[in-house]
């Protein structure tokens, strides 16, 4: 194993130790668990142990729901001006605290400090324009066929709201679901993935500082996440469940809930194409599918997981893409000097290894890397096989890591056909300097996002979700208050007397 895909850890630090929380936060205090009960958080980059978490079970999410539940109220009745002021504080917080809350995702999740910085910006956005949103909550009056009575529609909160959210995205993902949900009156019962609570914690810690009512936004860390899932699944005070994660988990959370029909959003696996014609700038399309690619280590589902280049420029493509990974640096993500940090587990390199290798097998060259770490390294250098086909494994399946596999085709029928060859309808990209093709092929293609020569598309402005078994809802922009709101009628009778 190369030099590179060996770490030894530099020592970390926080300019203020009090973010670093490993208590479960319920009805705004901060507890151990019933049984006393906790769990490891281990770095990515090392294998060491960061700290112990409290694990909590379903007793204590049960008393999480009845506090957001006694919560709600009051903060439902509050103006949209005062639950803004304390979204805007919340928000102010989070930005004075980058450095310490970057460091804390970085240790925990392995992300380099760089892109762990850039998170917890894009965190604060979402907090920032929700709370402006807080106050745009409007009804309309509808005309009746009855002229002494007016139709009057108005939007109120769900209730108790349920997030579980995944490792990859620690801050942002709780602020997607979180701000929305608290701006428009709701209150959140968070269950944080058992690999990266400390990010979610930290979160809490803050809102708290903000003045955020107890009981509005409890966390509960836990390894049971069977057993919280299901109280939080089964549990009639709970009125709406928001999951990110894989397509498996999302189908069978959705079943949990069918008992008592909770309002769902989904936000689910992904299999996205970056579909490269042959009029496209090449340099750029070969930076923006890297960009994708490699972001966060391949550790997201909105990567570039099928890269589909048009057979005129295939070999020129991947010279390009070999130079921008080329200058890459792999290593523990506390060194600025680093590029990209480890995968998250060693079970998530031996999936990808078993893809990798089921590409091989069937005739796929590698062009770049190929090295994974031994024993209980997390680290793989970037990848990228040619000559697959859509007959390999890794064509189908999500990655969740940085292989770049580059795929051929003709026609733009058939790159269309290709991106279109999967369940899954998440993220997609394409480059192409004809307008009349982007149109075509973006309105073909059957996602929920796609970005035309650009592939870093996710904005607080702009609605982020999919299609087909990618998920349900929409996160971000106006329409992300609107999962958390309910339509009311009110008719208004015998204006006339």
């Amino acid at each position: 194993m190369s030099q590179a895909l060996k770490s030894s850890g530099p020592n970390w630090s926080l300019s203020d130790p009090d973010l670093l929380k490993t208590q479960a936060y319920i009805n705004g205090e901060w507890v151990d668990a019933d049984s006393g009960a906790t769990f490891p958080v281990y770095n990515p980059a090392t294998n060491e142990v960061i700290v112990e978490v409290a694990n909590v079970g379903a007793a204590e999410t049960r008393r999480a729901i009845e506090a957001a539940e006694v919560a709600r109220h009051e903060w439902a009745a509050r103006s949209a001006h005062e639950r803004s002021a304390i979204l805007r504080k919340w928000n102010d917080l989070m930005l004075d605290n980058v450095e310490d809350l970057a460091i804390i995702m970085t240790v925990e999740q392995g992300k380099v400090l760089a892109e762990s910085r850039v998170e917890i910006v894009y965190s604060a956005s979402f907090i920032e324009w929700f709370a402006e949103e807080a106050k745009r909550i409007y009804g309309e009056v509808l005309p009746q066929p009855q002229t002494d009575r007016r139709g009057v529609v108005i939007r109120q909160p769900v209730g108790v709201c349920a997030a579980i959210t995944p490792w990859n995205f620690p801050s942002a993902m709780l602020a997607r679901k979180a701000a929305p949900a608290l701006a428009v009156g709701c209150s959140m019962v968070a269950k944080p993935p058992h690999e990266t609570p400390l990010s979610m914690l930290a979160m809490a810690e803050l809102a708290h500082r903000a003045g955020l009512p107890a009981g509005l936004l409890n966390i509960v860390p836990t390894e049971a996440s069977r057993e919280v899932g299901e109280e939080l699944t089964s549990n009639p005070t709970v009125r709406k469940l928001t999951f990110t994660g894989s397509t498996g988990v999302g189908k069978l959370l959705t079943k949990q809930c069918a008992d008592t029909l909770k309002r769902l959003s989904m936000e689910l696996g992904g299999n996205a194409p970056v579909i490269v014609f042959d009029d496209a700038d090449l340099k750029l399309a070969a930076q923006g599918a890297a960009a994708s690619k490699y972001r966060k280590y391949g550790q997201t589902c909105i990567c570039a997981n099928r890269i589909m280049v048009q057979d005129t420029i295939y070999d020129e493509f991947i010279e390009e893409l070999k130079n921008v990974v080329g200058t890459y640096k792999i290593g523990d993500g506390l060194d600025e000097t680093v590029t990209h940090g480890p995968l998250i587990s060693r079970k998530a390199l031996e999936d990808i290894k078993d893809l990798v290798d089921d590409a091989i097998e069937h005739g796929a060259t590698v062009a770049a890397g190929g090295e994974f770490g031994e024993g209980y390294s997390h680290y793989v250098e970037p990848t990228i096989l040619c000559n697959v086909n859509d007959g390999m494994r890794i064509f189908k399946e999500e990655i969740f890591g940085p292989i770049a596999p580059i795929y051929k085709f003709s026609t733009e029928e058939e790159a269309i056909a290709m991106a279109n060859d999967t369940e899954f309808g998440l993220a997609s990209y394409l480059y192409t300097s004809d307008q009349g093709r982007a149109w075509r092929v973006a309105e073909g293609i059957d996602y929920g996002m796609v970005g035309i020569n650009e592939t870093i598309i996710a904005s607080a402005y702009m609605p982020f979700g999919g299609v087909k078994e990618s998920g349900q809802g929409r996160e971000g922009s106006r329409h992300g208050v609107d999962e958390y709101l309910e339509t009311k009628y009110l008719c208004f009778g015998n204006l006339g007397k």
